[in-house]
């Protein structure tokens, strides 16, 4: 089959495209699925890169999200046939845990991503469990699905579940153009939010506004903390989403009200962040760490998804055999919004 290999932790050299690699065979409570899309995240940079207690063995299939069909079924799976179109859920799970059977799949000891933690999805076939699939409706794009996945996931558990986002209730979302930030965008337009969005250009920025962003902060022209102690007539805002960490979370705090919630989605600009505490105990504080999602918050984020009320923004396609290409675009950070290997 097809495949994007990673043969080694190391620079964009170290992705290999193949026509020839092993198909797999799915064990009992496997599926086999047909991908027809994948997209690319910030995470498969790092997981190229490496980190020190990454082991993985190589050659490595990276990606995590992915839609398609099912290709072979394995012999305990109940409830699905070949031939159904499905999305992926990137969240690996046991099943079996307390997370697990509390329905907190993302929390699972023994759980983590496809493409980070097992095989990912940067494949003709993958294998996938059961309970990571979710069925795609008739004729909804499979390109679109795939570009909604973690992305979408990680915005709606972030801002839905762990921030309790109410009608009314303010939002920054700390840069303007990844696909946890267009989601994001659109999640809390959706849930009632008055939206402030920091981009590092005006191109981007106007994408953002086409989302529903209702004030846009150049970062490029001044200190952003101080615009939204303008436009928020000194009280700051209730939740700040922040992906990007180091750069900007003394930033985030400072731009956050009393009794607000920081959000700690990811960590783009570096894992190590230097905080003035005091903020958080004189302005009552709370920080909110959040990765993926459960499985029922998949569902209740695709099935938006899937009613066009959020929408993926695609910024580029690849065929599989240019995902060295993708990455790069991915890296230089030109691109508004999600890049989708095509798998015709």
């Amino acid at each position: 089959m097809r495949a994007m290999l990673l043969t080694e932790h190391g620079g964009l050299d170290k992705l290999t495209y193949t026509a020839d690699h092993p198909t797999p065979t799915p064990k009992a409570d496997q599926v086999r699925v047909r991908v027809h899309a994948a997209a690319l995240n910030r995470l498969d940079i790092w997981v190229r890169e490496g980190w020190p207690g990454l082991k993985l063995p190589m050659p490595h299939v990276p990606g995590a999200d992915a839609a398609g069909v099912i290709d072979a079924i394995g012999s305990a799976v109940s409830g699905w046939e070949v031939g159904d179109r499905v999305v992926i859920d990137p969240t690996i799970s046991c099943g079996v845990c307390d997370f697990c059977r509390a329905g907190e799949q993302n929390r699972c000891p023994f759980g983590g991503i496809m493409g980070e933690d097992i095989s990912g999805t940067f494949a003709e076939y993958i294998l996938v469990s059961a309970r990571n699939l979710l069925k795609l409706p008739d004729h909804f794009p499979y390109e679109v699905a795939a570009a909604g996945s973690l992305a979408t996931i990680t915005a709606w558990h972030s801002l839905i579940t762990r921030a309790n986002l109410r009608p009314g209730q303010s939002v920054l979302i700390v840069g303007a153009g990844g696909g946890v930030n267009s989601a994001s965008i659109q999640i809390a337009k959706l849930a009632g939010a008055t939206v402030y969005v920091v981009g590092s250009n005006a191109e981007k920025l106007a994408e953002a506004q086409k989302l529903g962003a209702d004030h846009l902060i150049d970062r490029s022209v001044g200190d952003w903390g101080k615009a939204i102690y303008s436009l928020t007539g000194k009280q700051g805002v209730d939740i700040v989403i922040d992906n990007v960490g180091q750069a900007t979370l003394p930033t985030s705090l400072r731009a956050a009200k009393r009794g607000g919630q920081i959000l700690i989605v990811g960590n783009t600009s570096g894992p190590i962040a230097s905080i003035d505490v005091r903020f958080i105990f004189s302005k009552h504080l709370s920080i909110l760490g959040s990765t993926m999602a459960p499985h029922a918050d998949f569902v209740a984020a695709m099935n938006q998804v899937f009613a066009g009320k959020i929408t993926p923004i695609i910024g580029a396609r690849f065929p599989l055999d240019q995902a060295a290409e993708a990455e790069r675009q991915l890296e230089a950070g030109a691109i508004f919004g999600k890049i989708v290997l095509d798998i015709p």
